[in-house]
């Protein structure tokens, strides 16, 4: 939830007003209208406008940063392990777990050896 006065980041533009995306706005207002779409209103101050906006199209600063930290040292963590073939960091970055990449390849094995052997009995037919 957003608090008016709050420095926000406009991210989007839902309702393709013309939005200026990356831009700083400040809340100056909340719309209450059950009626309309929009949820807040914003002053950007590069542009002397103001615009009611949905919640999605904007976001915090510094929500926006850390989203952007965690993804640098992620990128930087992967490159370490490829440069290093360590493939156990590798594995944990991408979300790769042994057990079930092992059970996945044997269902896969027993699934083509039971299609082999219908369309082998088939054949017969």
């Amino acid at each position: 939830m957003f608090k008016l006065g709050q420095r926000v980041v406009i991210v989007a533009d839902s309702f393709e007003q013309g939005l200026p995306i990356g831009e700083h706005a400040y809340i100056i207002g909340r719309d209450r209208n059950p009626d309309s779409a929009f949820e807040w209103i914003v002053r950007i101050p590069s542009m002397d406008k103001q615009f009611p906006l949905i919640e999605a199209d904007i976001a915090l600063e510094e929500d926006l940063l850390a989203r952007e930290a965690e993804k640098v040292q992620r990128e930087a963590l992967l490159d370490f392990a490829l440069a290093t073939r360590n493939e156990a960091l590798f594995r944990q970055l991408m979300g790769i777990d042994e057990s079930t990449s092992a059970e996945g390849d044997a269902a896969v094995k027993e699934t083509a050896e039971e299609f082999i052997r219908k369309v082998n009995i088939k054949a017969w037919i």
